[in-house]
């Protein structure tokens, strides 16, 4: 692995890092299979700085991201539900704490209803209305 791959190197070659902390969900609940992934990913390294976890949407994004301080986008993968139940759940995991942005692909490309421009302008109000209601909490 080349120095500019390793964790180490990301502060020296001014470079950042996004660490996909996806485990088995065969065995464990799916919100347990990532928290556990972030452990690993986490323990990675000797250190995390300019590092950023990548992590699905799952049921219990609150104890999920309870368990990382690092900076978080999220995966859309394959969704489940209709459109706006998707939304939902992007919204709402948006709001947490750590929680920075989408890294969206299919979904919005593909979406339920083939309205690509509507998907991808819903996508973007969602982090609109996230950098708005952070915005606010600082202020206050």
């Amino acid at each position: 692995m080349g120095k500019h791959l390793k964790r180490e190197g990301l502060r020296q070659n001014d470079s950042h890092g996004l660490l996909f902390a996806l485990g088995g969900f065969s065995l464990l609940s799916v919100g347990d299979a990532v928290i556990k992934s972030i452990a690993i990913a986490e323990g990675l390294g000797s250190t995390s700085a300019y590092t950023w976890m990548k992590l699905p949407v799952v049921a219990e994004m609150e104890r999920v991201m309870a368990a990382t301080t690092m900076p978080t986008v999220l995966l859309g993968g394959d969704p489940e539900g209709t459109q706006d139940e998707v939304f939902a759940t992007w919204e709402a995991a948006l709001a947490l704490p750590g929680v920075q942005g989408l890294t969206v692909g299919r979904t919005l490309l593909y979406p339920q209803d083939g309205d690509v421009a509507g998907a991808v302008a819903t996508a973007a109000s969602l982090l609109n209305h996230s950098a708005s209601a952070r915005t606010a909490e600082v202020s206050e």
